[in-house]
């Protein structure tokens, strides 16, 4: 059996999921998607994406993108290509279109682009996303908001991912694995 084409990487924060990610990143070149948008105002935000940036290879090529994320994954590849992290993307498509207060599935068709470009990548791809649904319910009606668009992403990108693993306390579960004669409409995986 082949590598899965498409890989969804879960985790809570501080889990090692982007570090696992990361990790499988092993057909070369690797193209780096940073969904994080940088903030001058915010010095620890701005420390947290450079001590991310200088933890990486430095030969693999860095985008950073929210908005143009779909048009991104969609464009052909001759390696892997890393997306860390949905979470960050969500938020920002979110602040975007100033829908924390507006009703769920505002951004809907933004999600949807991005699960058809994710289910019709051409390359290898590696997709990091917080697992937010196992805590409490958030008091907040834009807590509530993140967790519910997240939850509803993470699941629709695990369906036409080829494998899914959740990562906890620095340990890969495998959620989703093709078995050896895994046949999908674009061919053997």
């Amino acid at each position: 059996m082949g590598e899965p084409r498409r890989t969804l990487v879960l985790g809570g924060a501080r889990s090692g999921k982007s570090g696992h990610a990361e990790s499988l990143a092993v057909l070369e070149p690797v193209r780096y998607l940073a969904t994080g948008r940088r903030d001058a105002t915010d010095e620890d935000w701005q420390l947290r994406i450079e001590r991310h940036r200088a933890s990486r290879p430095r030969h693999w090529s860095t985008v950073e993108t929210v908005t143009s994320l779909s048009g991104v994954v969609s464009q052909p590849w001759d390696g892997t290509t890393v997306v860390d992290d949905l979470g960050t993307w969500l938020t920002g498509m979110l602040d975007d279109a100033q829908a924390w207060e507006l009703p769920r599935g505002t951004i809907a068709p933004a999600v949807d682009d991005l699960v058809r470009a994710v289910a019709d990548c051409p390359s290898r791809l590696l997709l990091v996303s917080p697992e937010v649904g196992l805590s409490v319910v958030p008091e907040s009606r834009s807590g509530r908001l993140f967790r519910d668009e997240l939850g509803l992403l993470n699941s629709r990108l695990a369906a036409v991912c080829d494998r899914v693993l959740l990562v906890v306390a620095g340990l890969a579960l495998t959620l989703k694995d093709p078995p050896a004669d895994f046949i999908t409409a674009k061919g053997t995986v």
